[in-house]
């Protein structure tokens, strides 16, 4: 019987991390280790880079109670990559190792949770097993802060880290009025290509207005037309905030951030950086007054102090689903969520969606949800995200400080 296929399991995490990326590993590892079907659950140390080192922790050796602890510890507990395996086709060197691994620990059932170069990875190996005729479920947990996986109605991740810009922004705003001497505070936030992340800053401005000025790089960016929107806010207000994602470009193109050559990850995508304080030197130069760059930086993905309830709780819920969805036949797909928003009353389920359609498409923030002068999003996107970011984290603390996990990572 196809359902009842028997063996080890696999999940690796991959890319950049969350404040509940581990939430989704323990969804995976949990169910996996209550299920009869599977015989070993093994971590991939560092990603698909563990599988191809033969560096597999066992997690059926470790304790129950520092597992449980995942679901609010932050960042991936398994060590994550950033590793671009070639096309099939062009080189199958890391594919028969692969291959060669899984006959090794008799591994029919492999979950990979991270973005989209993550979901292009579970996608090729996916389709090269299915080649080779080795019978091995595969599916995708998504996992990103940016928010921009195709098909699904948000991330896991995203909640949290939403969560984190917009009460820092709040947190920020009144900072910024404590003298009577005005200045004009440039937050930079993270965002390549889409704009999610930097969109959450409206959500400071629920009860009383904190960020006066909103960029997305979904539209192109004019640095005549900032200084103009800051110089109009500022003159109005004494003050003003405004929220930029660091892949803001111009109309050419090029980006805006002086340090966009300065490096690149794994997968060639520009290292960003520096856009804050640019824009901040920039304004002062023009305008003559008081200002401050702030890059929110890594703190954006690890505030699991800060996490949203929401997000936890459906971070767990796409791991756990994905290996019910193997142990009933399932393969090549992504877990994501199908979610209903009426009447103020929020419903998320998850549904699958073929991997081939999520590898390497990015979901970008919908211009309708951007005001006509570039510079703000609509009120759509403030009902959309508002419930990703509601309920608070149990986190358990020491001495009051995070409790946070610590594995065992017995190697196999």
């Amino acid at each position: 019987m196809a359902d009842m296929l028997r063996g080890a399991l696999i999940i690796g995490q991959s890319g950049g991390p969350t404040a509940v990326i581990n939430a989704s590993a323990y969804g995976v590892i949990r169910t996996a280790l209550d299920s009869d079907c599977i015989t070993t659950v093994y971590g991939a140390n560092y990603g698909i880079k563990g599988v191809l080192d033969d560096r597999l922790f066992i997690m059926d050796k470790e304790d129950r109670a520092e597992l449980d602890k995942l679901m609010y510890t932050p960042s991936s507990a398994l060590g994550s990559c950033r590793y671009k395996m070639k096309d099939p086709d062009e080189d199958e060197t890391d594919y028969r190792r692969i291959l060669e691994i899984f006959k090794k620990y008799d591994v029919r059932y492999f979950c990979y949770n991270g973005g989209n170069d993550s979901m292009d990875t579970c996608n090729k190996i996916s389709k090269y097993m299915k080649k080779a005729g080795y019978e091995c479920r595969i599916m995708g947990v998504p996992k990103t802060i940016d928010n921009d996986l195709y098909g699904t109605d948000h991330c896991p991740g995203y909640g949290s880290a939403a969560k984190y810009i917009a009460t820092s922004i709040m947190e920020v705003a009144r900072d910024t009025v404590v003298y009577d001497t005005g200045v004009v505070t440039i937050i930079e936030c993270m965002g390549r290509h889409a704009g999610w992340l930097t969109a959450a800053a409206a959500l400071a401005n629920i009860h009383v207005r904190s960020c006066d000025l909103i960029y997305l790089p979904e539209m192109d960016f004019s640095m005549e037309q900032f200084i103009a929107d800051v110089k109009r806010v500022y003159e109005q207000n004494g003050n003003c905030i405004a929220a930029v994602s660091e892949g803001l470009h111009y109309a050419d193109g090029t980006f805006v951030s002086e340090a966009k050559t300065s490096a690149t990850d794994g997968f060639g995508h520009a290292q960003l950086g520096g856009l804050a304080v640019r824009l901040a030197n920039t304004v002062k130069s023009e305008l003559g007054v008081k200002t401050r760059g702030i890059e929110l930086s890594l703190l954006q993905r690890c505030a699991a102090h800060c996490a949203s309830g929401t997000d936890i709780n459906e971070a767990f819920m796409a791991g756990k689903a994905a290996v019910e969805a193997m142990l009933k036949g399932e393969t090549d797909k992504m877990v994501g969520f199908e979610c209903e928003r009426k009447d103020g009353v929020y419903s998320c389920s998850t549904k699958l969606f073929e991997l081939s359609d999520v590898a390497n498409y990015e979901n970008k923030v919908p211009l309708s949800w951007i005001n006509d002068e570039g510079n703000d999003v609509t009120e759509e996107f403030v009902k959309y995200a508002l419930p990703l970011i509601n309920g608070e984290t149990p986190m358990v603390k020491k001495d009051g400080l995070p409790d946070f996990a610590s594995l065992k990572r017995v190697l196999a």
